[in-house]
């Protein structure tokens, strides 16, 4: 876990609203993780040689970065917390994050990039799995 995100959330002045600490924190790491991974990803595809069979893939990576970032985003935001809106969102990342892993799997043999933002986006949408489970 990053120190500034764990330390961030302990310096928050209120409760955090019976949210755990440690999953938040993982969850808001893998996204930023998973965002610029995708981003990455996205910019890799561009350079191959078969960009147009990557078509999908790349829309999939930007959807997931976009997703992601906001999702770490929204999690690091605590005032007028809203449990609803956080629950959708997260559960609107770990969609994301399934999608694209699911794309860059199929690519992972072929393009070590396809490989390794996979398992990012797998390990994001453990993390927001989890961080699901304790929101209730």
């Amino acid at each position: 876990m990053t120190h500034h995100v764990t330390s961030m959330l302990d310096t928050y002045p209120k409760d955090l609203g019976g949210v755990d600490k440690d999953k938040l924190a993982e969850c808001i790491e893998a996204c930023f993780e998973c965002a610029q991974t995708c981003t990455a990803c996205a910019d890799a595809c561009l350079s191959e040689d078969m960009v147009a069979e990557l078509t999908k893939c790349i829309r999939t990576n930007l959807d997931c970065a976009d997703i992601c970032a906001t999702t770490g985003n929204v999690l690091s935001r605590h005032a007028g917390y809203d449990a609803n809106l956080t629950r959708a969102v997260v559960e609107a990342c770990r969609t994301a994050c399934k999608a694209c892993a699911d794309e860059c799997e199929q690519h992972a043999e072929m393009h070590d990039h396809c490989r390794i933002c996979a398992e990012a986006c797998r390990r994001c949408e453990k993390a927001c799995e989890e961080l699901l489970s304790t929101l209730g």
